[in-house]
């Protein structure tokens, strides 16, 4: 069982702060927070395109323009999640494009990032990886659909599971709803959201850096270190 239900789904609401973890290596582009309108966004948008091949144009244009997100504090952290997403998708969002992911608490969010960083250095020849990570929390707004404690098949951690996921992701992103609430199966206990709407990840702040240092077993460190 796969397919979204808009109206069986159980509405859920993310507390008032949330958290995310973003790797430093890809420093903030403050394209979004200069930019005044639609129309000064796409033209610089433009004359970046010719020398950041992060920035995708394509993935912009697949956003209505009124959920394009600019003008304010962070405005590029959080289009740039919408934008710079993994070419293959993750759990809830196709490679066509991305959404904002976060944690009810700090230590999932890092917990979900380590994973990831983890598997990385199974794919590679790599003994050991040191990553550098920017924390920010925000506050999510609108109605999520909670699937918390239910569907399992949309909770397996294999990640030959994704492809079902982002069917049903990408069904709940063209509905009404903002986006899903799920736990997270990489921390017992922990909870994940993800937001389909660029204008309904609010009040975003920059918080706390840390640096993580792991191998592909063993255990992880991580330090709280000081902004650079």
């Amino acid at each position: 069982m796969t397919a979204f239900q808009p109206d069986a789904a159980t509405a859920a609401t993310a507390p008032v702060r949330t958290h995310r973890l973003i790797p430093s290596r890809f420093p903030p582009v403050q394209t979004f927070d200069m930019a005044d309108t639609a129309e000064d966004l796409a033209a610089v948008m433009e004359l970046e395109g010719w020398t950041n091949d992060r920035l995708s144009e394509t993935r912009l244009r697949r956003l209505p323009e009124e959920e394009w997100v600019f003008g304010r504090p962070n405005a590029s952290i959080v289009m740039a999640s919408f934008l710079h997403g993994s070419p293959n998708g993750l759990r809830f969002t196709s490679p066509d494009l991305g959404a904002w992911y976060a944690s009810s608490k700090l230590e999932t969010a890092m917990v979900e990032v380590l994973n990831g960083l983890r598997r990385e250095i199974g794919l590679s020849a790599l003994d050991e990886k040191v990553e550098e990570y920017r924390a920010y929390t925000a506050r999510l707004d609108g109605s999520f659909v909670d699937i918390r404690g239910t569907r399992p098949d949309l909770h397996d951690p294999d990640i030959a599971s994704y492809p079902q996921c982002q069917r049903f992701g990408e069904e709940v992103r063209a509905s009404a709803w903002t986006g899903i609430a799920y736990d997270s199966v990489r921390h017992p206990g922990g909870e994940n959201w993800v937001s389909y709407r660029p204008t309904a990840v609010t009040r975003v702040t920059q918080a706390q850096h840390y640096r993580a240092t792991l191998r592909a077993t063993g255990k992880v460190i991580v330090e709280q270190i000081a902004a650079p």
